[in-house]
């Protein structure tokens, strides 16, 4: 196979959640395929701080401010997206909020609405403006879901989370069978325990050491970087005949 499967010059891709983290990870692997990238973020600075981190490969990168949990944004921010770059050929769904609290009969119904409203409803509204391109554009793309770990494991104190994240796998399921033949692929990533501000105090619990890290094969935390590469194969010409699906990156973890 050519490398040049994996040539993603000419492309656009949207990372939302894209200003740090995994979503930076992936879209740095992106831009250095040779793709155009949009990211969206609620955090101005963050937005900027990437946009030129991003642009160092030689490639057009925009930001915008968006919360995807916000229906109406996400309109807007689309066809700002697109106005920009002329079309969209994929879409990474990867901003989400982290659900760690007390015990679960403690929990909030507000606590559950916000993390559900972010991770699942953000997917959603998302992926559905992207479809929606798509379809119209008629030629083909690639949607991508960040789910977790926690979606198969039990995640206690973090039900909500874990709700959000389950969710994702069976949308991309189901938009994967109906969006086929549109040419458009529908997959998640499933990360493990990965070093960004999310997981920042388990970086430095020692008990977090104890019981968990010991469990993890590769012996380390994953990081963004480990994103970069499944992002340029899942959108490129490479990826056409897997959809469905869900690749789990996590160092062995769930194996162990």
């Amino acid at each position: 196979m050519s490398s040049s499967v994996f040539d993603l010059s000419g492309k656009v891709a949207l990372v939302t959640g894209g200003n740090g983290g995994i979503g930076l990870g992936m879209a740095e692997g992106l831009a250095t395929a040779g793709a155009a990238v949009a990211i969206w973020g609620t955090n101005e600075a963050k937005n900027a701080s990437a946009v030129a981190r991003l642009r160092s490969h030689g490639v057009d990168v925009q930001a915008y401010v968006c919360d995807v949990a916000d229906e109406a944004a996400v309109e807007v921010q689309f066809a700002a997206t697109v106005e920009h770059f002329g079309h969209v050929d994929a879409c990474f769904a990867n901003a989400g909020i982290g659900g760690g609290g007390g015990p679960f009969e403690t929990m909030s119904t507000e606590a559950w609405r916000r993390v559900l409203s972010v991770n699942l409803d953000g997917t959603f509204f998302t992926f559905r403006t992207a479809a929606r391109h798509m379809i119209e554009r008629g030629a083909g793309g690639s949607l991508v879901a960040t789910s977790s770990i926690a979606a198969i494991d039990g995640s206690p104190r973090s039900e909500h989370y874990a709700a959000s994240k389950a969710g994702i796998l069976a949308m991309i399921r189901g938009l994967a069978v109906e969006l086929a033949r549109h040419h458009i692929t529908v997959n998640a990533i499933q990360p493990g325990w990965i070093a960004t501000d999310m997981t920042a105090a388990s970086q430095t619990s020692e008990r977090f050491a104890e019981r968990v890290f010991t469990r993890i094969p590769a012996r380390r935390w994953g990081t963004p970087e480990d994103f970069a590469a499944p992002a340029v194969y899942l959108m490129s010409d490479g990826a056409r005949y897997h959809t469905g699906e869900t690749m789990v990156i996590d160092g062995g973890y769930t194996k162990f």
